[in-house]
């Protein structure tokens, strides 16, 4: 399963779908969601959220167990540095890999401060890289404090993910944070969403860029664009004012603007003829697409279905 997604990766067409556990006891109703919109067709994997916003959220990693056992395809969990140490850290990794969860995203995460839970404190007692390397330390047959697993209980090969911004001022930035993910040896760096066909072109030649530019031999990374379709224009106005590390550009702005002012029909029709036609541009330009609707799963099997 996880090496078949690999090789999706690196050699292939490959789409995953975002999943985000809500805050509840049971994860059934968003299973049922995918169940129904017959999504899962359609793409090679999942991912699982991890409380993001620092809103409580049903865990990222049972979450995973449960998609992926349902839909037998990989489910790719996210884990956020914000709330554990290095203890807590490895210990999901290992009843994670016993649950044969062995694709894992990792986060720094959002700050505690924007927390829902009264008083909350981050952990952080490193950024993404540290759990990169907790990983590499597990691939290696050791745990972070150097001591071996015996032979019959190391555990299972564990394939690290990480993410970058899609945009930044100063294109540096981003290069020297690939070149970070990818010597920390991150096998998938996923982006934040792109709006514009240059948009994602940029990203790819800083990434190879930084694959040419890294203290590593032979980098197996491979850039993963990421995808949110934009029907309102309050969607694309929060995005362009509210979330670093994302651009909209200016001619989203307006044609949903000025689409909104005619009827939230014709928000609609505007916002999903520009959503799928940067869909199709984008996945032919580069075959490594991360697909992200908040849960919209229709949505997210139209956009996919018309590629």
């Amino acid at each position: 399963m996880f090496e078949e997604l690999i090789d999706k990766l690196r050699d292939g067409r490959y789409i995953t779908l975002e999943t985000t556990p809500t805050l509840s006891a049971k994860i059934d109703g968003l299973i049922e969601k995918i169940d129904s919109s017959r999504v899962y067709e359609l793409v090679d994997g999942f991912t699982t959220t991890d409380s993001p916003l620092a809103k409580l959220k049903y865990s990222s990693l049972f979450g995973a167990v449960k998609i992926q056992d349902r839909f037998q395809k990989p489910v790719i969990a996210t884990v956020s540095m914000r709330d554990k140490n290095k203890i807590a850290l490895q210990s999901d990794l290992l009843g994670a890999n016993d649950f044969n969860i062995r694709t894992i995203l990792a986060l720094t995460g959002d700050s505690a401060k924007a927390s829902d839970q009264p008083n909350s404190k981050g952990v952080f007692e490193g950024d993404s890289s540290l759990l990169l390397d907790i990983i590499n330390c597990f691939n290696s047959g050791i745990n972070y404090a150097g001591k071996p697993f015996k032979e019959d209980e190391r555990p299972e090969t564990i394939y690290p993910f990480s993410v970058i911004n899609s945009f930044a001022k100063n294109p540096k930035t981003l290069l020297k944070k690939m070149i970070k993910k990818i010597e920390h040896h991150s096998v998938g760096i996923i982006s934040q969403p792109v709006y514009s066909v240059e948009q994602a072109k940029n990203l790819i030649a800083i990434f190879n860029e930084a694959k040419k530019s890294c203290n590593c031999p032979d980098p197996k990374a491979q850039l993963i664009l990421g995808y949110f379709p934009i029907t309102k224009f309050r969607t694309a106005q929060f995005l362009s004012s509210h979330v670093p590390g994302i651009d909209v550009p200016k001619e989203w702005l307006d044609s949903l603007r000025f689409a909104s002012n005619e009827s939230e029909e014709r928000e609609e029709e505007v916002g999903m003829k520009m959503s799928q036609e940067l869909f199709n541009d984008i996945l032919e330009l580069h075959q490594k697409v991360h697909v992200m609707t908040a849960n919209k799963f229709d949505l997210a099997h139209k956009i996919i279905s018309h590629s």
